[in-house]
């Protein structure tokens, strides 16, 4: 089974590890990785975001070892659209988060446009910082909280 799943993922938590570790339960993983010019275009909040190399190396860092758990390969490709690389007719699966849904349904449009079978739309619930609230590389970036959703202090 081919999974895709995309993201910017600067910086990786635990909310992120929950999208791959159900990507790779599933197969073999795509992960869109945005490119320097679309990031800054997905983010709700105008923010730094570090360059795609290093955000590359990071997230194959992350891959690998959650690859081995489930002996499955992974490959990391550019994103450059929204709807990137799962629009491709190979994908079956495609792992998304509760606020990127509606992105799954615009894909699985252009994909019957295109003939191809729709994707089954995974959808993994946010995992919640120790405040309550979801743990975002936003938050992250702003110091409320560390990649595992422990409340920093001030």
């Amino acid at each position: 089974m081919d999974v895709a799943l995309g993201g910017t993922f600067d910086p990786v938590h635990d909310g992120h590890r929950r999208l791959f570790e159900r990507a790779f339960e599933l197969g073999d993983v795509t992960v869109g990785l945005t490119s320097d010019e679309l990031a800054p275009k997905t983010r709700d909040v105008d923010r730094n975001v570090r360059s795609y190399e290093e955000r590359k190396q990071d997230l194959a860092a992350e891959l690998e070892s959650i690859a081995a758990d489930y002996d499955r390969e992974f490959d990391i490709r550019m994103l450059e659209a929204p709807t990137g690389i799962a629009t491709e007719p190979q994908f079956e699966y495609l792992v998304v988060s509760p606020e990127t849904r509606e992105g799954g349904a615009r894909i699985n449009e252009i994909r019957r446009e295109r003939g191809h079978d729709p994707l089954e739309v995974v959808v993994v619930p946010h995992v919640l910082a120790d405040d309550g609230d979801i743990i975002s590389s936003t938050r992250i970036v702003a110091g409320e909280i560390d990649e595992h959703g422990a409340v920093v202090d001030d």
